[in-house]
């Protein structure tokens, strides 16, 4: 048996169904980022932990959950309340924790758009670093996510996760995107000015990990990047073969990319004014308005 996390902020349209997905663990345990909805009240209703804690960062929000909370079982699982756990999965999941030669598992994500499976354009598989044990692996920020650091050797279970991108609407979608985006920005100026490319890991990488990680160190340096993200996801991965909903979601991928390439600009030529600045402005502004 696994212990079993699930992140929250907002999700009273998909808590309940991403706790039932998770019932085959006795140990499931509701981390929220303090929801304005009736998400704590809904996961309440259910036999698991609910603790609350503001979200600063994804990073910072998974290293507090596991310094402060003790999991029942020393293997747990990261699962995201858009996101399900199949019996298929917590099988092999249960199998996997049997192997003393792994500290950690990746797992690969089915990207559900549309009432679809979009495998083609969405780089499937692409994995996720779910199932560890605890105590063995940490997470730092890396633009509007994290990325693990592992205290030892990792491998991957065959079974994959669907993942309801668009199940609060897309409304929801683009204003999370948008948000998301600045961070992306952040990140894009400091990989520019002080990271690198790893060609080696681009090659020769010896996981998929590896290799989508360094092609997007590569992508933050390519011009009019929102059209080569399209063309590369709908002609070379195979979008067109998605149908409508691999046309939709090929196109919001370039949007956010010619998102975050404004913001970066933005951040670079426009700096927000100071405080003094602002409140020099306002006190012009008055004197305007008395004149």
């Amino acid at each position: 048996m696994f212990s079993v996390f699930i992140l929250t902020y907002n999700e009273e349209l998909d808590i309940a169904a991403c706790i039932e997905s998770a019932m085959l663990s006795d140990d499931i345990i509701v981390v929220d980022s303090c929801s304005s909805d009736r998400t704590v009240e809904i996961a309440n209703r259910y036999p698991v932990r609910v603790f609350e804690h503001p979200f600063e960062s994804h990073g910072r929000q998974r290293t507090w959950m596991l310094e402060s909370i003790m999991p029942k079982y020393e293997w747990v699982y990261i699962l995201e309340a858009d996101e399900r756990m199949t019996p298929e999965l917590f099988a092999e999941c249960e199998q996997a924790t049997q192997n003393p030669d792994y500290i950690g598992y990746y797992v690969a994500e089915r990207v559900m758009f549309m009432n679809r499976w979009i495998r083609h354009s969405t780089q499937y598989p692409r994995y996720q670093l779910r199932l560890f044990r605890h105590g063995k692996v940490w997470f730092s920020d890396y633009g509007h996510t994290e990325r693990e650091v592992c205290n030892g050797a990792t491998s991957f279970l065959k079974e994959t996760y669907p993942h309801y991108t668009c199940s609060k609407g897309l409304s929801r979608w683009i204003e999370k995107h948008n948000r998301y985006s600045t961070d992306e920005a952040i990140e894009t100026l400091h990989q520019i000015e002080q990271g690198d490319v790893k060609w080696r890991d681009l090659f020769f990488g010896k996981s998929e990990v590896e290799k989508r990680r360094a092609l997007k160190d590569l992508s933050l340096r390519l011009p009019a990047r929102p059209l080569v993200r399209f063309f590369y996801m709908y002609f070379l991965l195979g979008g067109c073969l998605d149908g409508r909903a691999g046309m939709a979601w090929c196109t919001l991928q370039a949007f956010y990319e010619y998102l975050i390439l404004l913001k970066a600009w933005e951040m670079k030529h426009m700096p927000v004014p100071s405080l003094e600045t602002k409140v020099s402005v306002a006190q012009t502004s008055t004197q305007v308005d008395v004149v």
